[in-house]
């Protein structure tokens, strides 16, 4: 559901090393405008969570909350 899957989007947000937009949009079977939507709209706005990102030289983009 999608409750189910906005707790687990903020458990991955919550690891120390974040993650990218790749893995939640495949956990949550979400298109990558959609996660980021959710980041910013759910996270970010109505919880108040402050999200980060990290871009590693390597690595891809890395989306966490600080």
């Amino acid at each position: 559901s999608y409750a189910s899957k906005q707790a687990y989007l903020i458990a991955m947000l919550r690891t120390p090393s974040g993650a990218s937009i790749e893995q939640m949009m495949s956990f949550t079977g979400w298109q990558a405008h959609t996660v980021r939507g959710a980041i910013s709209g759910m996270v970010r706005k109505r919880l108040g969570y402050e999200v980060v990102t990290e871009k590693s030289a390597d690595g891809p983009r890395a989306y966490r909350i600080a």
